[in-house]
C-alpha cells in the first residue's frame, strides 16, 4: 500500500469537514471582561492578509525557543542561580507574546473569514505541545536539587495541565461544543495550590534531607 497516494479521507469524512463550524461556549469571566476585549484590540493591530495559522505557528516558536533555551543553559535542570538574568525577562516576553498570538489567531481567522476545520486541528494540536513546553520550563525556576523538588513533583505539575486539557476536549468530542465554565479560572488556582503544596512538601522534606 502507497501510504502517500492513499485516501485517508472517504467523500463522508471531506462533506462533514465543509460543514464543520467551531462551537465553543466561554462563562470564564476574565475571557470575557479582560483576555476577549484585549484581544480584540490586539488583533487590529495585524494587517488582514497576516495568516492566522501563521500567528498560532509563531506562537508555538516562542514556547520552543523557550524550551531550548533553558535546556542549553540548564540542561539538566538543576539549579535555577546558574541561569543567566537576561533569560527571564525573555521567557516572560516570549511566553506573554506566545499567548497573545494563541488567543487572537482564532479572531484573525474570523475577522478574515478564512475558518477552518484545519485551522482549528493545527491551533489545538499546537495548544496539546505547549501543554508540555510551557510549564517544563518552570522546572528551572525551582530546580530539582536538595532545595528544589522531585522529577515526581513535576509529574504532578505536567499531569495537572494535561487533564483539563484532554477531559475539555473529550468533551468536546461528545458534545460537539468546547466549554469552558466560569469554574476555569478557579480550578486553574485550585490545580496551582496543589502544585505549590506539592513543591513546599518537597522542599521541605528536601531540607530535612539536609539536616
Amino acid at each position: 500500500m502507497n501510504l502517500l497516494n492513499y485516501q485517508y479521507l472517504r467523500p463522508a469524512h471531506l462533506k462533514g469537514l465543509d460543514a464543520y463550524k467551531y462551537n465553543a461556549v466561554d462563562t470564564s469571566p476574565l475571557s470575557l471582561y479582560v483576555m476577549h476585549p484585549f484581544w480584540n484590540w490586539c488583533v487590529e493591530f495585524f494587517p488582514r492578509w497576516f495568516a492566522p495559522n501563521l500567528m498560532t505557528f509563531l506562537g508555538f516558536l516562542l514556547l520552543v525557543f523557550n524550551f531550548v533555551m533553558f535546556s542549553y543553559y540548564d540542561f539538566h535542570f538543576t539549579e535555577s542561580l546558574i541561569l543567566p538574568k537576561w533569560i527571564w525577562l525573555v521567557a516572560a516576553i516570549c511566553q506573554f507574546c506566545s499567548h497573545q498570538l494563541d488567543g487572537i489567531d482564532g479572531k484573525q481567522a474570523r475577522r478574515t473569514k478564512t475558518s477552518s476545520a484545519l485551522g482549528e486541528l493545527f491551533d489545538h494540536g499546537v495548544d496539546s505541545w505547549a501543554t508540555f513546553l510551557f510549564p517544563v520550563c518552570i522546572f528551572s525556576v525551582i530546580s530539582r536539587d536538595e532545595y528544589g523538588f522531585s522529577p515526581l513533583a513535576m509529574h504532578f505539575l505536567l499531569l495537572s495541565t494535561y487533564l483539563p486539557f484532554i477531559d475539555t476536549h473529550w468533551e468536546k468530542y461528545n458534545t460537539k461544543v468546547l466549554f469552558l465554565p466560569w469554574l476555569y479560572d478557579i480550578s486553574m488556582l485550585i490545580n496551582q495550590n496543589i502544585t505549590q503544596k506539592i513543591i513546599r512538601h518537597e522542599m521541605v522534606s528536601g531540607q530535612n534531607r539536609v539536616l
